[in-house]
Order: C-alpha cells, then structure tokens, then sequence
C-alpha cells in the first residue's frame, strides 16, 4: 500500500514563524488623510502618522514595507514590530506595489544585484538575495527563478531564459525544472514514493526522487462542477453551494448584494436554466481564473480572503468564473457566474446575465 506522506506548514516553515505575535496592528489616517500610522487592538497609537507611498499595509503583523517623506527626500525601507529598520532602498516591487508579508517573510530586492531574496519577520534576512524573481512564501514554499536576464519593453519587463526551481524556507530545493502556475495549490501538498493518481492531482518529481503532487484548481472546481452542482441543480443544492451573500448586476443600479436565501429564491428559475445550458453538448462557454474584487466584495464576511495589504489570496482562494456565450453569434454580451473557492469548498458569490433581469 501506498504510503502517503502529507506535508504541513509547521513541519516546512523554519522557527521564527512561531515566535511571531498574534498582536496584530491597524492602520489609521492622519486628520488631513495624508499620512498612515498604526494602532493596536485597543486603539493605542503604537506609530504616529508618518507613512505614504509605498505604505499598504492595512495590517501590521511581523514586517511591513514603508515610505516616507523627510524634508524633500523620500526613502523606503521595512520595519519590524520591534522597531527595527532593514533594507532601505530594496522594497521589492510588483505591479507598482510593494510586496505584503506572507507567512511570516516578505520579499526585498538588492539593488547592487537586483536580486531578490526574503526577510523574515525579525528583519533577518532568512533567504539571501540570489534569485532573479521569486514568488510569495506558500506553504513553507516558494518558487525561485536562477540567471535569468531581464528584458525592457517599452515602459515594462520581463524575463526571459534562467531556470525555476520549487524552494523551501530553509532555501533547500525540493524540485527542479518547477515552472510556475497559478493553477497549483500549495497547500494541498502531498509526498509519496509514487505519482498520484488522483485525477485533480499534478505530479513532480523531487531531487530526493520522491513525487510531490498538488492539487489543480482548475481540474478540482470542474470536477466539482459536474459532480457536486450540475449533477442537481435543485432550489436546496444552489443554496448549499452559494456564499451567504450573492453579489448581482442590475441595470442601472449596478452591483447590488443580497442574501443567498432571497437572491435563490426570487431568481431560481432564470439561474437554474443558465447553468442547465452547460451539460449540453453545444454550449459555448468556458473557465476563467480571476482574485476576488475588493472593491466588490468589502464586507467582513469576506476578509479571510484577503492579506493584510488587502490582496486577494488567489493563491489559496481564486474565484472561478464561468462564462457562457449565446447560442446565436448575432446576440451580444455573456453571462458570469463566479464561485469563491472556501475552506468548505466552491461557493457561488455573483451572477451577471445579458438578459434577464435579476429581481
């Protein structure tokens, strides 16, 4: 019999994970809304206000990224709880944005060698600058790019060539030849001595000649899709796989939310013909991929969702999106239908058709 190894975050991430503290402070504004400082849970100002730019952090759990202003010169840098200040001028940049510590490190570029590496939330440098790119922490895990060069197009960049590489926090490669895809669910890491047939499952061989597979979320929702949902599509079954709030278009109001009782039951016909259309043959439609909307979906009740810079954790929580097309290639526009995945699986959060109105 097969023995399955499972592989969990307490037994990857290296100790100064655990001696981090569960004290987590929240931004505020300065009076004039120009400047952001931090406060405890009991409202206590632990930092003035100070920060702009680069400053993110809706939390401050470990480490932080931070700018300033000081006369006319601005710097940047990362600070601890304690204090501490590291890596001044060596914020690692994405999509205009700093990067937000993930499970307790957070990415910095050198900028003598425009390498990345990760501080951990002590400010120690827990992974040394020696990666062309890499990606968050995830799991105890991350992917790092080796001797890649860095092409300019236009006002971007990109890499080409180098070698990627599945690393853990202790910079031990696990896997070589790792390319990246957003597909993959670190968390549902499993080691074995043979591949996985579990269908949903992508295999891997290690360096250790071992086989690390992952769940696929893309192969797991359309599963899931068939099995779970489309399999019955009765009033109770929609109910049990949608999110207690259901986020609809409504012309001309625009997204209007409502709770997932009233929105299924005012609506149940029109939602359950759509969804009938994709277990026919001809049914044009297809899967897309996307992070949940903070500007949509900014209530409580979906805060689990985000990290502490108010990004979407579409690493562990992508929003699937089904998108049909009409039958007649003369009618325009499509309908959307979007499923949050949750730690209780695929739950739908928004419908957006071309046609009906919703009530």
């Amino acid at each position: 019999m097969k023995k399955i190894i499972y592989l969990y975050i307490f037994l990857i991430l290296s100790s100064s994970l655990f001696a981090q503290t569960n004290d987590i402070w929240i931004s505020f504004w300065s009076k004039d809304t120009t400047k952001i400082g931090y406060k405890d849970k009991n409202g206590v100002i632990k930092i003035e206000p100070k920060f702009t730019g680069y400053t993110i952090a809706n939390k401050f759990e470990n480490i932080i990224a931070v700018s300033e202003k000081e006369n006319d010169n601005w710097k940047s840098y990362y600070l601890t709880k304690t204090g501490k200040i590291v890596g001044r001028d060596s914020l690692y940049i994405f999509d205009n944005g700093p990067d937000c510590e993930n499970e307790g490190f957070i990415r910095f570029r050198d900028p003598k060698t425009d390498k990345m590496g990760f501080f951990n939330g002590d400010g120690k440098i827990a992974i040394p600058p020696d990666y062309s790119d890499l990606t968050k922490l995830k799991n105890g895990m991350f992917i790092g790019l080796k001797d890649a060069k860095k092409e300019i197009d236009g006002e971007h960049f990109f890499w080409s060539g180098g070698k990627e590489f599945l690393i853990d926090s202790n910079n031990k490669i696990l896997i070589e030849n790792f390319g990246y895809n957003s597909e993959l669910d670190f968390y549902s890491v499993e080691k074995s001595k043979d591949p996985s047939k579990d269908p949903i499952r992508e295999n891997f061989r290690g360096v250790d000649g071992e086989y690390y597979s992952f769940v696929n979320f893309d192969k797991e929702f359309k599963l899931w899709l068939k099995n779970n949902l489309l399999s019955d599509l009765s009033r109770e079954n929609l109910l049990k796989h949608s999110f207690a709030t259901i986020t609809y278009w409504k012309e001309p109001n625009g997204w209007i939310k409502q709770s997932n009782t009233k929105f299924i039951n005012q609506n149940y016909t029109f939602i359950k013909r759509k969804l009938q259309e994709l277990n026919s043959t001809d049914c044009d439609y297809f899967v897309s991929t996307d992070g949940l909307n903070k500007f949509i979906f900014e209530t409580i009740e979906f805060e689990t969702y985000f990290n502490n810079c108010n990004e979407p954790k579409d690493w562990r929580y992508p929003v699937k999106n089904i998108v049909i097309s009409p039958k007649k290639k003369t009618d325009s526009g499509q309908d959307h239908f979007e499923f949050l995945r949750t730690e209780n699986g695929y739950k739908l959060i928004s419908v957006s058709l071309r046609k009906e109105d919703l009530k």
